[in-house]
């Protein structure tokens, strides 16, 4: 039997509508940005790829499978699609291990697909954003094979060499992915440093020749008519000379990489070179992967007048359950903490910068199974979570699935992992004398492999994804959630995720209206307004399996909700309802 859950034990802040607006108006109205952007009004998808449609039944994605699909992300209310990496590469890493930037991986289709699909895109009102990977390559890529080759050659300084001591790397320094962050290369008797995975060597920054070659790279790109990039792991680029000299310690612990290599001094001026030389020249949407920035350095990185990139992702709230010094360590979050994490990026962006939001990505975990209820209210939580970000200020980003509603599922076995961090994980800490069973839990909280699961497109075998075996196993929970099922429902996951981003395109206040978080010390409810001129908004999200009752909402306009039959006054369980009205001049 459900809870009541009564106003006074949610927060005393905001008990009424009329005192919201007050509040709002009050506090933030000189805060308004309303510098016009197309990117700003857009909404991204994000595809993955290798698990988005398969056309020619290898059981891996492809170009021509994202342009088949083009109808499907239009009738979504996208105008602008992020790709995950589709060049050549030995796949170590699903491609964030580049062998050659010019050339599209063979897996994917050829130069000529990509071409047809910005051009097809195009005609849709489409726009094309791409990884950028720059802080490392593939082992295989030509500058690599190059540096490695001798002492000598005219690349060796394109990477980053050592020597060792003793027979030892040299320092303590673990990667992103687990074990050393050095690499012996017996050709020459020296350890390159990779940040990622061993086949990752990291590019040495502190090289004008590198950073040209990525210039060059990103302004070909840019000619043949994407219109900007996702920046993947960019700031990692800048390593710190006097740690990077730091000698072996046995006795000193592992060092995370993450704790000397992220957002170092010197990092802004590379920034404001790459934007100077390359991005700014071709207009290009820039979208900055950024974990290890504070708040506090955020205008280095995206302040609309001197940042280095349109839009930060930012990982305080994804991350919550997460530690760098606690490997494979599942910690417990709060509502009180993901909101928080949420809104300090709101209003630290408020004046002169822009967000992009998301709940999921390539990278991460199903959203409706890590912050809400995948199993008795999967729909209604999945719809709630979506009108909780989406309509914050700032980008909303969808990945392929999300507006689904797609789930986490349970491997039972490591081999049906393949994503190298986890593999690698699980090894490492099996070695350490962890249980399978301990792992295997961990693993189905964090892993990669969870957002990366074939997109669930109907009913037939492997869910449409593929006529073959596809490279990943699909969740058997696809003869429930699928595309096709959820078309012909208007009230699917799916559905609501089309009213969420025609709401947004049709009401200049839920982009560019003033956001204010309320009831932030709820541990059950998530809220918040957007104020804009006379048009005041508030989202009310119900983040348990309890009913609670909400403040008078006198003269407002029931705008949307995940549940019809909604009544005034309630939130049911994981219930969302969005109200509009207009203050008197």
């Amino acid at each position: 039997m459900n809870k009541q859950v009564q106003p006074n034990t949610l927060s005393q802040q905001a008990t009424t509508v009329q005192s919201a607006i007050q509040t709002g108006t009050d506090s933030h109205a000189s805060r308004f940005n309303t510098r016009p952007g197309w990117w700003k009004e857009s909404v991204v998808y994000q595809i993955y790829p290798r698990s988005f449609q398969d056309t020619n039944g290898d059981g891996i994605g492809d170009l021509r499978g994202i342009i088949q699909r083009l109808d499907y992300i239009h009738a979504l209310g996208a105008d602008v699609i992020w790709i995950c990496p589709v060049y050549d590469s030995p796949n170590d890493d699903n491609g964030y291990d580049i062998r050659d930037y010019y050339r599209i991986h063979e897996e994917f289709g050829t130069m000529d697909d990509m071409r047809e699909l910005i051009d097809r895109a195009a005609a849709y009102g489409i726009r094309i954003i791409m990884d950028l990977v720059a802080n490392h390559t593939s082992d295989e890529h030509a500058w690599f094979v190059e540096s490695r080759s001798s002492l000598h050659n005219d690349k060796r300084d394109w990477y980053i060499w050592r020597p060792g001591e003793n027979g030892q790397p040299p320092n303590n320094w673990t990667s992103f992915f687990g074990g050393s962050a050095w690499q012996y290369d017996e050709t020459t008797g020296e350890y390159y440093l990779h940040c990622f995975s061993r086949k990752q060597p990291d590019l040495n920054w502190e090289n004008r020749d590198v950073r040209h070659a990525l210039y060059e790279m990103m302004k070909w790109w840019l000619d043949l008519g994407i219109a900007g990039f996702r920046v993947d792991a960019i700031t990692v680029i800048k390593k710190d000379q006097s740690l990077l000299s730091a000698s072996y310690d046995a006795n000193q612990g592992a060092v995370p990489v993450a704790s000397v290599c992220l957002n170092r001094p010197g990092i802004t001026d590379f920034l404001q070179e790459m934007k100077r030389e390359a991005l700014l020249p071709h207009n290009a949407l820039t979208v900055a992967e950024a974990p290890g920035v504070p708040v506090a350095d955020m205008e280095h990185y995206v302040d609309e007048e001197h940042g280095a990139f349109n839009m930060i992702f930012q990982f305080d709230h994804v991350d919550l359950d997460w530690s760098m010094y606690e490997r494979a360590t599942y910690k417990p979050w709060k509502l009180s903490r993901f909101k928080q994490a949420l809104s300090s990026w709101q209003h630290a962006t408020a004046e002169r910068s822009w967000m992009a939001l998301y709940m999921e990505n390539h990278d991460h975990v199903r959203s409706v199974s890590k912050f809400a209820n995948d199993r008795t209210y999967r729909e209604r939580s999945a719809k709630m979570l979506a009108a909780y970000y989406f309509l914050m200020r700032g980008t909303p980003f969808i990945y392929q699935g999300q507006e689904l509603g797609m789930t986490n599922h349970y491997f039972t076995s490591i081999t049906d992992y393949r994503d190298l961090d986890s593999i690698n994980l699980y090894n490492e800490q099996i070695e350490l004398g962890r249980s399978q069973q301990e792992l295997l839990d961990y693993l189905y909280k964090r892993s990669r492999d969870q957002g990366r699961m074939p997109m669930q497109w109907d009913t037939t075998a492997h869910a449409g994804f593929t006529s073959g075996q596809p490279w990943l196993q699909t969740n058997p929970n696809y003869t429930e959630i699928n595309v096709a099922a959820q078309l012909e429902d208007e009230q699917s996951v799916l559905h609501f995720y089309r009213q969420l981003a025609s709401l947004r395109k049709q009401h200049p206040a839920l982009i560019y209206g003033d956001y204010t978080a309320i009831h932030t010390d709820s541990e059950q409810i998530g809220a918040y307004t957007r104020i804009y001129k006379q048009e005041f908004w508030t989202v009310w999200c119900n983040f348990t399996e309890s009913t609670i009752s909400l403040p008078e909402m006198i003269g407002c306009e029931r705008m949307l909700g995940n549940m019809d039959d909604h009544e005034s006054g309630t939130l049911r369980p994981f219930e969302a309802v969005i109200y509009r009205t207009f203050q008197a001049n």
